[in-house]
This record gives C-alpha cells, structure tokens and sequence, in this order.
C-alpha cells in the first residue's frame, strides 16, 4: 500500500517540539496583534467569499427567473445541465488522469537514489514538497480539470449537434459520406481527438515531474537515466499521445474538403494528389510509433521509441509540407487551370448550394427603353417602388416633427414595410417612437423616474415611401413627408386598419431601458408610469386637460420582484440598492430587462444568429418586432469559405452584439427561423421557415418545444414577414463570383462582379434597398434590391432582386437582370457624380447651398428597372446646420436615363425634364409651377410664418407669375399646417385656389392630370 496519503514520518508527533508556557500548561504566549491580523484577514476572505458567491448566485438565479417568465425555462435548463454534464465528466476525467498520474510517480519513485549534485540540490524540494503532496494532487488534479471542465462545457454547441444530428442526405464527392458528418460529427470528433492527446501531455509532464523530483528521472547521470518505473509510465503515455495523432491525421484528411485558402476552399489537385496520400502514409508511421512506444514498457530502451518519432516528426515535414509544396509548384501552377477544373466545378457546385443561390435567375437585360418617351415616363411615375424618403435621412426629420416630447426617438435608420390603404399596396418608411431617457431633463434623473415612471415609449411614426398621401395624389418636395401615422395617441391609415386602433405602448424595443420595475401596490393605488405626455395631441389635450396620463403594466412578461430575496438578488445584478429601498417596489412588483428584440431571441435561441435589422410592424392591433434567425456552419463540403461580417458589411450596418457566431468565417446559411417580440409584453415566438434545413431539425432535437412549426404562423405575421437583409447581401456576395459555373471561366475571373461603394459613402458597399419592382408576371413585387458593377470599374454590370413577400410563392427567387458585357451603362459612383455636376441641379440646389447656415445632404441613389431601361433617382435634401430643432427637408428629385440628368420638385417633373418632354405629368400636385420653372426656396420652418400676400387680381400679371404666387400660398398653407393653425391653412389654400383658377383661365385652360 502506497504512503502517499499517510502522514510524513519525518514529521513531529502532535506536540513534540512544541514551546511550553512558564507553568508548562501551554504553548508559550505571543503578542495579540498577529491574531488580530490573521482575524481580519479571515474575516476579509469570508466577506469576498461571500460577495462572490452572492454575486454568482444572483447571475445564476436571475436568469433561471429570466427564463421562466418568458416560457423558454426548457432551453435554460438544457443549457446549464448540458454544460454541468460536460464540465464535471471532462473535468472529472482530466483530473483523474493528472492526480492518477502524480499518484503512480510518486507511488514507485526509487527507494534509493544514488548520490549526485542534482540530487542533493533536489533534496531540499522534497523536503518542502513531501509534507503536503496531498494538498498538491488535489489542487494540482482540481486546477487542472476545471480549465478542463471549463474548455468542455464552451463546446456545448458541438456536443449537442453531434448528439441530435441527421443525415442531409448528400453525400460528399471524395470521402462518399453524408454531408452531415462533416457538420455534426467531425467537430465533436476533432475536440474529443484534441482533449485526449491534451491529457497525455498534461499526464506526461505531471508524470515527469514527480519522477524528476524523486529521482526517477537522473538527467546528469551517465547510463540509467530512467527508473523503470519512470520509463514505464512515460512510454505508456507518449505511446497514447501518438496514438491519438494518428487519429488526428485520420480526421485531417476529411478537414481537406474544409479548408480555406489557396485557389478555393475545399479539396484542390495539390491536396487530392500529395496531402491526402501523405496523411494516409503518416497514420501507418504514427501507429508504428505508438506501438514502439508500448513495447518500450518491457524493453525499456529509447532507441526504437526515438526512431520511430524522429521519423514521424522527418515524415511530417517532408510529406506534409515539401511534397505538396514541390507538387504545386512543378505541377500545378503551370498548367492550373487544367489541373484545377474539377475541384474548381466541385466548389462552384457546393457554394451555390450551400449559399442557395443555385435557383438563381439570371436573364439578359438590354437596358435600353424601347417605349415611347410619353409612355416611358408615365411607367415610371405610377410605378409604386420609387421611393422618395430615404430611411437614413429622415430620422431627424421624423424626431423633430413627430417626436411629441424630447425623451421620445425613433432608430438612426428607419425601416420599410408593405402595407394595403385603401387597396393598394404601399411602401411605408416607419420608426417606432421609443423612449431615450437621456432627452429626460437633467433635474428628474433620479432613480424612481429612470425605473418606475419613464419606462416605455409609444406608437409608431410613419410616411408613405413615394412622397403621396393616403390618396396617392403627388405631393411637391419642400414640404413635410406625406404622414401614414402621426401622433400621441396614434392616428392615420395604420390606426384605421383596426377597429379599435392598436396598443401603442412600447416596451420592448430596440432603445429600451435597462431594465424598469412596473407594477402597483393594489387596483386603487395610484398609477405611476408615464404613458401620455399631456397635450401631445389636440384630442388627447382635451380628454386630460393638458396633464400626463399614466398607466401600469399588465403584460405578460416580467419577473416578480416583490420578495426580499428577489429584491436581493436584482440589487446586486444590477448594483442598486434602491431595489431593496424603495417604496416603489411593491408586493405587486415585476422587472422588465433584457428587452432588445434580437437580444431576446438570441437568449431563447443561443443556437441562432439573428439578422442585424430587425423591423417594427402593425400587426392585429399590437406593435410587433419581426426577426429572422440563422444556422451558420463552416463545415460545409467544398463550399467557399467567407467572413460573415465582411459579407454583411455596407454603409448601414449596425453591427449587432447580439449575433454569437461559433465561428465568424462562414460557408453555409440557412434562414432557418422567423421570430418576432410583441413590443407591449415582450412575447418570444420562434416559427420554424426553413422546414428543410437539418442543422435547424438537430436543434430542434436538443431543444423541443422551443420551436413553432410553420404552419402556425398567422396570417396577419405573415403578411409582413420579409426577405432579410444579412441573408440577402451574404447572397449577393458570393453570386457577384458564383454566378458563373463553367471552371475555365471562373478561373480567368473575366466575369467577376462586385457590389459598388455607396456613392454618398466611399468607405463602405452600397446598401441594398426595399422597393417595389417589376415581377416576372409584370406585376409589383415588394423585393429587396441591389446592384453589382464589374470588378474594378465603375459601369454597371447587373441589377439583383429578391422576392421578399413571403406570402408570394415566389419568395426567395434570387433574380438577375445581366446587362450585355458590352453596354456601357453608368454604375452608381458615375450616376452620383453626374448629378453633382449638372448645371440643372447645380442651379436648383444653388439657394440652399450658397446659404452659410445650410447644407445639401444627399438621399440614397436608387436603381430600378423601368420600361426595358434603368431609371437612376435620388432625392436631395436642405439641412440647416445651426440652431436647434434642425431636420432634413426633401427640397427636389434628381433622376438620370442613360446619360441625361433630370431635376424636378416632383417625380415627375424631373422624369419631364430628363426626357426633355413639354406640359405636366400626371403627378403635378394641384397649384404646382411647371416643371420647367425653377421655385423658389421654401421658407424655413423654424423661421415664423410668412407674411400673408392678397390674391393676385391683376389683369396684367402673367401666367408665370400668377403660379408663382398661388406656389407661395401652397407654401404658406404647408407652414400654418405645421404650425397647428388651420384657420391659416384654410385661407391660403383657398387663396391659392383662386389664383390657379386665375392662372388657368388666363393661359385658355391647360389640361393637368393633378
């Protein structure tokens, strides 16, 4: 029987030696201030023992109540069990073999040891180490399997997907295995192969050092150097370690069909031809070397063990990197692209799979309009997908005049949807009104109204994309966006599609609070949280007499907050005492926190990555967030290799904290869920949409119940689910090169394609947009947009679409419109500089750009297909730069057909203008200049109302004339309008009237559309 665990014999029975007292009774008496010392320190330890556990506790229960109050307690409970599991067996393991390791050392270390210099410098070390060899297997074995314990349970995500995995029924064209062992067993595979040959080392070096310390192991002497006990132990786990790397090399061979550089990702002529034959001949060395190692334990004798892995270690060098690189160089490169041409097939093969962008349509487009001029610029202006509000612009425009109070804001950019008013489709650009408590005035900053009264924001704010009201009849630049949705309390078209309005309240957003702490003490108790800002609207102002209207939250969301040791526990989550102090805090109490929309589907869903934009819609009278989530992999078969981040990166992009990619290199994507977070009580519904994707079913697997099958999803959610956007420009990417799929051609990268930079923007890719476009059937389809120019130059080269209403059956079709390798037609960057140049627009913007105190801010260039041709539209805003209360006003349209550039005040007249056609278009607002005359500035907002001019009656006042003072009255009338005075709207209108009945009659009846 081992001494390892008895008592050092060498040690001093209980009191021998000990120091006695005078009177002998007792140890001899010290001073008290060391015990008061050793006191404070117990003390002080206890105190950080006890915070820490505190704090861990507060962090563990807190997300369990998290968890539960939202309905997901299965996927917490799978989580912490799973990653529980996985660090206590590999923990347990490691340290069984560390602790079995130092305790077989140590169990047959040498009785004797010859003397020698080192062993007598050693002496000293096991005198210091002997006495408390327990305590160090312990802490050493305990130490060393938590780091293990810890590694194991980060590798949660491929242990589940190894357990819950499927087949993807396609097999690989090298190995002949289903794709899914690549992506479910292969990285579990890898790390169960990398934690074995770990432990060998950790065992190895735990092992010598034990056989060092007790004379095991004899480095100055000059024959026995090792024990056989020493050599023994250490051969049985260097035979283990290189065993393991044989299966190393083993897995290795499929990581080829994976592997990123080179020519593409995947198996390449060099790889097939030299890599692959020299893993298959390392794994016979490293087995050979393993077995020497093994028999080492009878013979005791290095020479063959020392052969055996200078050769392993010889051949790894010579046949894993010189061969192939003598391979590439005499074989490949000169002839490459024969040589490659079959993996080259393979990878476009699997890439556009993968990528699913195998269905894509890609169709010649001559991009030269053969209708009529009159034809032509009537198909442009009723086309509904011409967006004129740019949703990066008018976030200012929409805080300034739609924000009610100043804690009140909307997204820095604004979303699009699709909405039926008055049966038609229309493109909406709309923000969700939220609460920004740094707009709270610095005075009430204080904790109670930070978390118990300002706690939410309200209603939706909303304008028609096209600049046309609710009538759809045009509305002239300069003047406010034609409104959807207005207001505190909510009202406009989006109000009206429901009976009985929509729950205005949000709190759940992207803005939100950390957290706030909702609920009141009884029914008769006072509320407390602001729900409507007193006179926010002329109704609301007279149902309150001007005070605030306040509310409870009674949503379905929130933890209960009422008991001491829940008070406790959020005191000390989120470092305040107030919790504990409040009286605020009630029996009744809940806390609201972690309220971010894709935040939250990320917690319920950690398996997911959530697409970065998520969007607000009105949806069956309640505001609802609409997310979409993805299954990524990197493991995918000979599919190229990319970084998501660089794929999803262009001028709007506001990366996500919230996306927990396992990896951020990418090769494999699926839309594979569809979620959405009511903005009122924060109600989490995952949808499953990808009903195919085996990555999805395998975590459906590990987390049942989790996920709604798609038949489940409403209607009324499913009018507004879209295509998304990280999905789309990860589509885009990889088609600028994956659009091309004969070898030789994509070898020569003649045809390559690439997103252009945003021209308002150089720094970054052009964003894609939502917009309204022509469908294979000639019918409008809500899509999402692009454009791609040729590598390196500035034409375009394509215009890309998908179909993004996933009602339509035709959802998700990629469409390509190629223009002819020889057509010459300006890309966006020309497009931009076109427009900046011409002496029309110069000339139109030259009132607002010579002013000191104001700027022209660029709206996003747009790209449509119209008419066989390519229509080009920018809107162009005046900003001032000084004062307060400043925002963006649309002041003209600027619209380039090929060459020519047109500018107007409405879609039409610049359409007019760019075809050089004379009268007005059809959507010339009533009153309006003709599109030739050049307006005048519209009087800024925030300047005061302007002076009030008679009609003109004179019978010697021109056409000309007679229009341009009815355009000061509309512009009057816009002015009294904003300022909340419709007696003064009224008057100007009606004297505006006059004056374009005057102007009519005068010039003998012109015919107008208006």
């Amino acid at each position: 029987m081992s001494d390892f665990f008895d008592d050092d014999p060498r040690r001093p029975g209980p009191g021998a030696g000990r120091p006695r007292g005078p009177g002998g009774g007792g140890p001899l008496a010290t001073a008290g201030s060391p015990s008061r010392s050793r006191a404070l320190l117990i003390t002080g330890g206890v105190l950080v023992l006890g915070f820490m556990a505190l704090s861990g506790l507060s962090t563990f229960w807190t997300e369990r109540l998290w968890y539960q109050s939202v309905g997901f307690g299965g996927v917490f409970t799978t989580l912490i069990w799973t990653r529980v599991v996985l660090f206590l067996v590999f923990g347990l393991v490691m340290a069984l073999v560390v602790g079995l390791n130092i305790y077989l050392a140590f169990r047959f270390r040498p009785i004797f040891r010859p003397a020698s210099p080192e062993q007598t410098s050693l002496d000293r070390y096991r005198e210091a180490v002997t006495p408390m060899r327990k305590w160090l297997l312990i802490g050493v074995s305990l130490l060393l399997g938590a780091f293990a314990g810890s590694s194991a349970s980060g590798a949660w995500r491929q242990y589940l997907l190894w357990r819950n995995g499927e087949s993807f029924g396609t097999n690989d064209p090298y190995f002949g295995r289903d794709l899914g062992f690549y992506i479910f067993d292969l990285p579990w595979l890898h790390y169960l192969v990398d934690f074995g040959m770990a432990m060998a080392i950790i065992g190895l070096l735990a092992a010598g050092l034990v056989h060092y310390l007790y004379g095991g192991i004899r480095l100055q002497g000059s024959r026995d150097r090792f024990s056989g006990a020493a050599a023994g132990q250490l051969s049985v786990l260097l035979g283990i370690f290189v065993l393991l790397k044989a299966v190393d090399y083993w897995l290795d061979r499929f990581d080829l069909l994976t592997n990123a550089g080179g020519l593409q990702t995947g198996m390449t002529y060099t790889a097939d031809n030299a890599v692959l034959p020299a893993k298959n001949i390392l794994i016979g060395i490293a087995a050979i070397c393993a077995v020497l190692f093994f028999l080492n334990v009878w013979r005791r004798s290095w020479q063959l063990p020392s052969v055996g892995l200078a050769l392993l270690v010889l051949s790894a060098i010579l046949l894993g990197m010189i061969w192939p690189g003598l391979v590439q160089q005499l074989q490949v490169n000169p002839t490459e692209a024969d040589k490659e041409a079959p993996y080259i097939e393979k990878n476009i093969e699997a890439t556009r799979a993968a990528y699913q962008i195998e269905d894509s349509e890609v169709v010649p487009y001559p991009a030269d309009p053969t209708l009529p001029p009159q034809e032509l610029a009537q198909a442009a202006i009723d086309s509904p997908g011409i967006r004129l509000l740019d949703p990066a612009v008018l976030p200012q425009t929409f805080e300034q005049r739609q924000q009610v109070r100043g804690y009140y804001s909307v997204a820095p950019v604004l979303d699009v949807d699709n909405y039926t008013i008055n049966g038609e489709e229309r493109d909406v650009v709309l923000g969700v009104r939220e609460l920004n408590q740094a707009g709270i005035s610095a005075g009430s900053q204080n904790w109670a109204n930070l978390h118990t009264v300002y706690t939410h924001g309200y209603g939706v704010i909303a304008a028609y994309g096209n600049q046309r009201p609710a009538d759809n009849e045009a509305v002239l630049t300069g003047q406010e966006p034609a409104w959807a949705e207005t207001d505190i309390p909510p009202r406009g078209q989006l109000t009206d599609l429901f009976e009985d309005g929509y729950e205005g309240r949000i709190y759940f957003g992207e803005n939100s609070p950390t957290y706030s702490i909702v609920g009141k003490a009884s029914e008769d108790a006072t509320d407390v949280e602001l729900d409507l800002p007193g006179g926010s609207s002329s109704e609301d102002e007279a149902d309150t007499g001007g005070s605030d209207r306040t509310t409870t939250y009674d949503g379905a969301d929130g933890v209960e907050v009422g008991s001491l040791f829940h008070k406790l526990l959020y005191a000390v989550k989120f470092g305040e005492p107030n919790i504990v102090l409040s009286g605020r805090v009630n029996e009744n109490s809940r806390i609201l926190y972690d309220r971010d929309p894709a935040g939250r589907v990320e917690k319920v869903a950690p398996w997911l990555t959530v697409d970065s934009d998520p969007f607000p819609a009105v949806v069956d009278g309640r505001v609802v967030w609409m997310l979409d989530g993805y299954t990524l992999s990197d493991q995918y078969p000979m599919s190229q290799k990319e970084s998501f981040e660089e794929m999803t990166d262009d001028a709007l992009q506001d990366d996500s904290p919230f996306q927990t990619l396992p990896t951020d290199d990418i090769n494999y994507i699926r839309n594979a869920v569809k979620a959405t977070v009511d903005a009122y009580d924060g109600t989490v519904t995952l949808y499953e949409w990808d009903e195919e994707d085996p990555i999805l079913k395998a975590w459906m697997g590990a987390f049942p119940g989790t996920v709604e099958p798609r038949s489940e999803i409403p209607e009324a959610i499913l009018n507004h689910m879209r295509y998304p956007e990280d999905m789309f420009k990860v589509q885009r990417y990889q088609l600028g090169a994956y659009h091309v799929t004969r070898p030789g051609d994509f070898y020569e990268a003649n045809d390559r394609w690439e997103v252009p930079p945003d021209p308002n923007n150089q720094a970054s890719l052009q964003p894609p947009y939502r917009l309204s476009v022509p469908s294979a059937d000639e019918s409008d389809m809500f899509s999402l947009t692009s454009v791609y120019t040729p590598v390196n130059r500035d034409n375009l080269a394509a215009f890309v679409s998908v179909d993004a209403d996933a009602t339509q059956d035709s959802y998700g079709t990629l469409r390509v419109k190629r223009l002819g390798s020889s057509s010459q037609i300006p890309g966006p960057g020309q497009i931009a500089n076109q427009i900046a140049s011409d002496q029309a627009v110069t000339q139109a913007l030259l009132p607002y750009s010579r002013e000191t105190n104001t700027t022209v801010v660029n709206g996003n260039l747009l790209t449509l297909p119209v008419g066989d041709g390519l229509l080009y539209v920018q809107p162009l805003y005046s900003l001032r730069t000084s004062g307060e209360g400043n925002f963006p006003v649309l002041r003209f349209i600027a619209v380039s057909f090929g060459e020519e550039v047109g500018v107007g005040r409405t879609l039409g007249a610049a359409i007019y203008d760019v075809l050089d056609l004379d009268g007005m278009p059809s959507d010339t607002p009533r009153g309006a200049a003709a599109p030739d005359d050049d307006p005048a500035p519209e009087p800024d907002p925030d300047e005061g109302e302007t002076p009030e001019e008679p009609p003109a009656e004179s019978p010697g006042a021109t056409v000309e004339e007679l229009l341009q003072q009815a355009d000061a009255k509309f512009e009057e009338a816009d002015q009294a309008l904003r300022d909340g005075d419709s007696v003064g709207w009224a008057r100007a209108m009606e004297e505006a009237r006059e004056l374009v009945q005057q102007a009519v009659a005068l010039a003998g009846g012109i015919p107008s559309d208006g």
